[in-house]
C-alpha cells in the first residue's frame, strides 16, 4: 500500500523559508515521478513541481520557478519542497503525489497525500 505523509507546514511571515517533506512508503514501481501541488482558498489544484525519481529530472511551475527547489532523498525516500521567499499568495494546502511511470501531466496522478497546511500572514 502507498502511503505519502507530508509535513513541514506551518505559519510564517512573508519572505520567509519553509520546508516541505514528503515521506513515501510502499512505493516500489519501476519509476515514476513525484509532484508538489498546492490549493489555494477557494481556488482549483495548481501543479508545482515535479522530479522523476530514478533519473532526477526537475520542472518547475512559472509561478514559483527560483523560488521553490524540490529535491529527493532516495534513501530515506522522502521528497522535499524547499520555499522561500514566500509571499500571501503562496498560501495553501500543499499535497504530494505520485504518478507510476513516464511523467505525463494530463493524466492523474495515482496516489496523494492528505496535505499540509502553509500559511503565509504578517
Amino acid at each position: 500500500e502507498v502511503q505519502l505523509v507530508e509535513s513541514g507546514g506551518g505559519l510564517v511571515q512573508p519572505g520567509e523559508s519553509l520546508r516541505l517533506s514528503c515521506a513515501a512508503s510502499g512505493v516500489t514501481f519501476d519509476d515514476y515521478i513525484m509532484s508538489w501541488i498546492r490549493r489555494a482558498p477557494g481556488k482549483g489544484l495548481e501543479w508545482l513541481s515535479t522530479i522523476t525519481w530514478n533519473s532526477g529530472r526537475i520542472s518547475y511551475a512559472d509561478s514559483v520557478k527560483g523560488r521553490f527547489t524540490i529535491s529527493r532523498d532516495v534513501a530515506k525516500n522522502t521528497l522535499y519542497l524547499q520555499m522561500s521567499s514566500l509571499k500571501s499568495d503562496d498560501t495553501a494546502v500543499y499535497y504530494c503525489a505520485v504518478q507510476v511511470g513516464d511523467y505525463n501531466p494530463k493524466r492523474q496522478y495515482d496516489y496523494w497525500g492528505q496535505g499540509t497546511q502553509v500559511t503565509v500572514s504578517s
